[in-house]
């Protein structure tokens, strides 16, 4: 018996895969669970031009699955903010009455009342418009519960962060914060927290906004954050209520073979190549959609890999032009040490893109050289494969110290390493060595990884903790139906 759409819950996700293709995996969920619940995204224009962004959103609005489950799309026309490179919270800012303007169309056009705003922890402006419109509104958090306890522990301290903690000149000051386990060494903290130039106070101020919701849904699971999800439910009451919902991941399918495909083995060189590869015998260097380095750097690294001895596949891309995305390669032998390629063809290959998910998926991959941004480690969470730690900015340090310090799930490379304050830090090939061997050899990590890759697919399993957190949220909405 077909049950007819009651609700329609409106999604605003940040531009950027990180964010936008988590919170599309995220209605899919919220759907399949209820059918009475329809969902409609409003898609922003990018803050950063990003090619896979705008592909990816054309094939979500080519997709008629989505719309027969009852996911659809609005396009919010893009605003020209006369500035060249406003700050990522100014974008959003400026973009809160075209979303008023949307929901208001979607108002008067549908005959589905509109249950609220779920909206990106990047995109908490919009709660203003969800107030004016008096509808209830909730945040998606695509990071995880530590960056969360991170945010509320700071803001609560009334003080200035950026003054009050200086990284350059006292990296090792330790702070207590409610859920770790672990002092957590000023050094680790996002850079964003710590800017001298005005912008702390306005980021940490989104947890102002945070606390205006109704809810927040978070991208982890009990299983990984039990003990910072605990400490947000029982010692603030300020905090609304926590939905850890994870992993939310967009996994490839398997006939999902990515670019460049061989049409007589329907397989990409690359996965061609790891077929080749015994199992679990491949080290994989991957740092993110814009994750580079200087060509110092990178020459460290080719002679930690080579030095070694270990089978590798290293995405490799040089650093940002104009539009602040990582280009590729045009000849990778320039920036590496004379006569790599040579030395290493029997063991590795050095790549650009990668197909990230899929080559975790890949049985012959044993470990995962990471920057710890969350989707990739959860990623490497979902595929049992273990991560040598190397952050490089953002939130990166404190997931790493996560990892490597409250979790013992990852071992490390460099867990402080940073480029947001500019200063000039080289991760000496001797370390890239033994971070690397240590992420293949260590077995009481591997051995956690495995146990915490069955953890986190059980939790999204019928009866699973994400499965039980989804479900109350659901009925939470539908109770706050205005």
């Amino acid at each position: 018996m077909t049950i007819s759409k009651t609700a329609n819950l409106v999604l605003i996700p940040a531009p950027g895969m990180g964010h936008l293709a988590p919170a599309i995996e995220l209605a899919k969920h919220l759907v399949a669970r209820d059918p009475r619940l329809s969902i409609t995204v409003l898609l922003i224009k990018g803050f950063v031009p990003e090619e896979t962004v705008e592909s990816y959103i054309l094939s979500l609005k080519s997709n008629s699955s989505l719309l027969n489950q009852g996911i659809g799309f609005i396009d919010i026309p893009q605003i020209d903010l006369n500035s060249a490179r406003p700050s990522f919270l100014t974008h959003m800012n400026a973009y809160q009455p075209k979303v008023k303007e949307a929901i208001e169309g979607l108002r008067s056009a549908g005959p589905l009342p509109v249950a609220g705003l779920l909206v990106d922890m990047f995109c908490t402006s919009t709660i203003d418009v969800a107030t004016e419109l008096g509808l209830p509104s909730y945040v998606f958090f695509t990071s995880g519960a530590g960056l969360l306890r991170l945010f509320f522990h700071l803001h609560g301290l009334g003080v200035d962060v950026a003054q009050e903690y200086d990284v350059v000149r006292s990296p090792d000051t330790l702070l207590e914060i409610p859920g770790f386990r672990n002092p957590v060494p000023v050094k680790v903290l996002p850079g964003r927290f710590l800017s001298k130039d005005g912008q702390s106070s306005t980021f940490l101020r989104l947890a102002d906004k945070f606390r205006q919701a109704k809810g927040i849904l978070v991208n982890t699971c009990m299983e990984i954050d039990r003990d910072l999800i605990q400490s947000m439910s029982q010692q603030d009451i300020e905090i609304p209520p926590i939905y850890p919902v994870g992993p939310i991941l967009n996994l490839p399918t398997e006939d999902d073979h990515g670019h460049d495909d061989d049409e007589s083995s329907g397989k990409d060189p690359i996965t061609r190549w790891l077929d080749d590869q015994p199992p679990r015998s491949v080290v994989f260097l991957c740092f993110g959609s814009r994750g580079t380095f200087n060509d110092t750097q990178i020459k460290e690294i080719a002679v930690g890999l080579e030095r070694s001895g270990q089978r590798f596949l290293w995405s490799l891309r040089q650093r940002p032009g104009e539009t602040g995305v990582p280009l590729e390669l045009d000849d990778p032998s320039k920036v590496l040490p004379e006569g790599f390629f040579e030395r290493t063809a029997e063991k590795g290959r050095v790549i650009g893109w990668a197909p990230q998910a899929r080559v975790l998926a890949h049985k012959a991959v044993g470990a995962f050289v990471s920057h710890c941004g969350w989707n990739s480690t959860l990623e490497s969470f979902w595929y049992g494969v273990p991560i040598a730690a190397w952050p490089i900015y953002a939130e990166q340090q404190l997931n790493a110290f996560v990892l490597v310090k409250e979790l013992g799930l990852a071992t490390e490379i460099r867990i402080d390493y940073c480029q947001d304050f500019g200063i000039n830090m080289v991760v000496k090939a001797e370390e890239v060595e033994d971070g690397i061997n240590k992420a293949m050899k260590e077995t009481e990590v591997k051995k956690k990884v495995k146990e915490m890759c069955d953890k986190a697919r059980k939790a999204l399993e019928e009866g699973g903790s994400s499965y039980e957190s989804i479900g109350r949220f659901i009925e939470v909405v539908f109770k706050n139906l205005p």
